[in-house]
């Protein structure tokens, strides 16, 4: 199949691939991994292509971490037989739970090869207490 406008069967397929890599929605979305990092939270989000200077918003509000970026299709590409793209162009955005104590002014965001990586330091917790019972009075 030479044409760029005609789908192959495998195209029809596209929509149940994402649901099954737990793309829900029909609003683009990007791609996170998150994990803790001693007491802090890194949050890294899948952006290639962006500029990060002007294409991403990263804001806390709420005890919630929140990052927007926006890509642009840039290049035109015309054909007589159609064009066709599987590049998602758009706004896309993911907001995350910010550990307990983190502090807006102590986090930070940096952006390499592609991927945005957010840092969200929290204070470490108290050391549990012994535990002390609770007397219980009969009314």
């Amino acid at each position: 199949m030479t044409e760029l406008s005609k789908w192959a069967p495998s195209d029809m397929l596209e929509p149940v691939r994402r649901f099954l890599d737990g793309d829900l929605s029909m609003t683009p979305s990007m791609k996170v991994e998150q994990f803790q990092d001693g007491t802090t939270l890194v949050v890294r989000a899948e952006v290639p292509g962006i500029d990060p200077d002007k294409d991403v918003d990263v804001s806390v509000s709420d005890g919630m971490l929140h990052i927007r970026a926006e890509r642009e299709e840039k290049s035109e590409h015309k054909s007589k037989n159609g064009y066709r793209s599987e590049f998602r162009y758009g706004s896309f955005s993911r907001s995350i739970a910010l550990p307990a104590g983190a502090k807006e002014e102590d986090i930070t965001a940096t952006y390499k090869d592609g991927v945005l990586e957010v840092r969200a330091p929290a204070p470490a917790t108290a050391t549990a207490e012994a535990s002390k019972k609770i007397r219980v009075d009969r009314g």
